[in-house]
């Protein structure tokens, strides 16, 4: 009998389609599958058809947040032949999982399946490393919002999946639509620094522009492009008063502020963006009313650097983080393990016990 959570598992599953995902037609032929799989599933269908066969996916790194398994179901789902064969067992995203914990396994005639095994681990490597990143990242926030700023690290193929392994830990703010495509959000943000570049420096004009052309929007001031945060800010500030929701700063690290001519740093790195520049942006918006005007911070974040802000009590409303999100760190095998009901594995590669994965039941409702 099917209990409540497989029901509700297999409703999600039955609208993970194509639909959702929008995978390539191109995989059905095999055009993304390594070439070798496509000979073998030849070879079987030719001299071996029907052999029932178990396969495994598991990968070696500990504390990992497995994600990528529902959109892996539903590749099965999409291209598989007679899917309603197949016997289906999984864990769900989100879940944390150890070195060599299978996170999925499939049961069925290999020729119906076989071919889309590297696909599959290219799915779940990709994810669980987005998702983990994320996790990470959310943890030493403390807290604080973060703001996904990884849609110009990477091929932009891979914008989509990686906001969706993103949102399901936690965050929703992304910079394009296709990262929110999952939810049906859209991406955020206002101005490049592209934008104060055709306005020769001139923040507050590029602010004139953005406030005119989108006169139902509050405008977050990128402050960085002279390198003189706290100046720039306050004349943006002045200028736009309540209008003005937040500053960003994006200091390249390989710079110092202005601020530090006059200000120079016993202890730390003035560096790029600091938590001491932070603390001097905030006192001095403040100190002219300017209290409710945030600050976004974002250039090369990763948990260390904001663990530091947050040792340091920085005044950060919201962090900006790109490239860390989207770097990989693990990688996915998918190991035939048994064959017509009986262990048959390459040696060091056999069944592994699991008492957490919940078979998956398709549903066409």
């Amino acid at each position: 009998m099917v209990n409540e959570i497989e029901l509700k598992r297999a409703k999600k599953i039955a609208r993970l389609t194509n639909r959702t995902f929008q995978f390539p037609e191109a995989i059905r032929q095999g055009f993304y599958t390594a070439n070798y799989f496509l000979k073998t599933r030849s070879i079987i269908e030719r001299f071996m058809p029907k052999q029932i066969v178990t396969m495994q996916f598991f990968q070696w790194q500990p504390n990992l947040t497995v994600c990528g398994v529902d959109e892996s179901i539903a590749l099965i789902h999409t291209f598989s032949h007679h899917p309603e064969n197949l016997k289906i067992e999984a864990l769900e995203d989100g879940d944390e999982v150890q070195s060599k914990e299978p996170v999925l396994r499939i049961t069925g005639a290999y020729e119906d399946f076989g071919f889309l095994e590297s696909t599959i681990d290219g799915i779940l490597s990709r994810r669980s490393s987005v998702s983990t990143n994320t996790k990470e990242v959310l943890k030493a926030a403390n807290g604080k919002p973060v703001f996904s700023m990884a849609d110009r690290q990477d091929d932009y193929h891979t914008q989509s999946g990686d906001g969706y392994a993103s949102f399901i830990m936690g965050i929703d703010r992304v910079s394009t639509d296709a990262q929110a495509a999952w939810w049906g959000g859209k991406g955020m943000g206002t101005m490049p620094h592209a934008l104060i570049q055709m306005c020769r420096g001139d923040i507050v004009k590029a602010c004139e522009y953005y406030a005119e052309q989108f006169p139902q929007e509050k405008i977050t001031a990128l402050v960085d492009y002279n390198n003189d945060v706290i100046t720039d800010s306050l004349r943006v500030a002045r200028r736009f008063k309540e209008r003005l929701k937040a500053v960003r700063v994006d200091t390249s690290s390989s710079l110092i502020d202005r601020y530090f001519e006059k200000n120079p740093l016993k202890l730390g790195d003035a560096h790029g963006v600091n938590p001491w520049l932070i603390h001097a942006l905030r006192k001095a918006l403040d100190l002219e009313g300017f209290t409710y005007v945030q600050i976004i911070v974002s250039s090369g974040f990763n948990p260390e650097k904001i663990a530091l802000f947050e040792r340091e009590k920085a005044p950060v409303n919201l962090y900006g983080v790109g490239l860390y999100l989207v770097t990989l760190r693990t990688n996915f095998t998918g190991d035939l393990v048994m064959l017509n009901g009986k262990p048959e594995a390459k040696v060091g590669r056999g069944l592994i016990p699991s008492n957490r994965l919940k078979t998956v039941i398709f549903s066409s409702k």
